[in-house]
């Protein structure tokens, strides 16, 4: 039977994850008082048969959060009873960077639990800091930061219900204009403006690097294949190194001029790259593909 303990910041999809687990056949239970954890899973625990619990849930998900802040720090007690009963649990820990969290509570009005007196910045940081060591205690880190709802649902199949290794690291790749800006949360970044530029060419100006005319062009030199290869091979090399070092999200920019040709065909391919290595997750976003084509039109 598995035991899910989902915690992280406020507004950081924890509602999405419970909602999911749900319609997944989890047993679900959110804001559960701390206390009362090991008795509850305990329960569910002696219930389950086989691999089979209550209504035929194939496990169980607690929610648990800042809005147990007074009692939070009792949670390591509860860690170290599941372990003494030997108890299977995986922690779950949600994060996201201040941007996007400030962005979700604007859009939905809501209000932070540590900043109902205070500025809201100041309620995320307090926050952060309070569960800290949850996240250096959790199974699983998730960086929202750059997700949709659809995105987040995806990594949790692939993790909960598809039973996919992880190994805390996310890889976002991200396709840029440098006539729009450099991406702010970019980890990496990789300037493709050396290659040939289809924009010249009129039959494959308004197409993007998601054609396969505009592919063959961009690699019609031998350049990009060689920059590829390279390329590949020190994000080989680096993706070990950001694990170990605890990094759960990186950030790869590839961008030529507009974001429309040459950094998507690269990004494209680098993503194909990655997704093969094991114990990754992986997703590709072209930020500006489609800007250049609106201005042209």
């Amino acid at each position: 039977m598995k035991f899910i303990i989902v915690t992280g910041m406020s507004g950081s999809g924890k509602t999405v994850t419970l909602k999911l687990l749900e319609d997944y056949g989890y047993y679900c239970a959110d804001n559960l008082p701390v206390e009362l954890i090991g008795k509850f899973v305990e329960l569910l625990n002696s219930s389950f048969i086989g691999n089979m619990g209550p209504a035929g849930s194939r496990g169980a998900a607690i929610g648990i959060d800042i809005r147990s802040s007074v009692n939070l720090l009792c949670i390591e007690n509860v860690f170290n009873e599941l372990d003494a009963k030997h108890i299977d649990y995986k922690v779950l820990y949600l994060d996201a960077d201040i941007k996007a969290l400030i962005k979700r509570y604007k859009e939905t009005r809501r209000s932070h639990p540590l900043a109902r007196n205070d500025r809201l910045e100041t309620g995320i940081e307090k926050e952060r800091i309070e569960l800290k060591f949850l996240k250096e205690r959790a199974d699983y880190v998730i960086d929202t930061s750059r997700f949709l709802s659809k995105d987040l649902r995806a990594e949790l199949i692939r993790i909960f219900i598809d039973n996919k290794s992880y190994t805390k690291l996310f890889v976002n790749i991200l396709s840029f204009g440098f006539m729009y800006g450099i991406p702010d949360d970019a980890d990496l970044v990789f300037d493709v403006r050396f290659l040939p530029n289809p924009f010249y060419e009129e039959d494959l100006r308004l197409k993007t690097g998601e054609d396969e005319e505009v592919k063959k062009y961009v690699f019609s030199e031998g350049s990009a294949y060689i920059f590829l290869t390279k390329l590949n091979d020190i994000i080989t090399f680096l993706l070990p190194l950001y694990i170990k070092e605890g990094k759960s999200q990186l950030v790869i920019a590839i961008g030529c001029t507009g974001g429309q040709h040459r950094s998507v065909a690269i990004a494209t391919s680098l993503s194909e790259y990655i997704s093969s290595m094991k114990d990754l997750g992986v997703k590709l976003e072209h930020r500006d593909i489609h800007r250049n084509i609106s201005r042209l039109s």
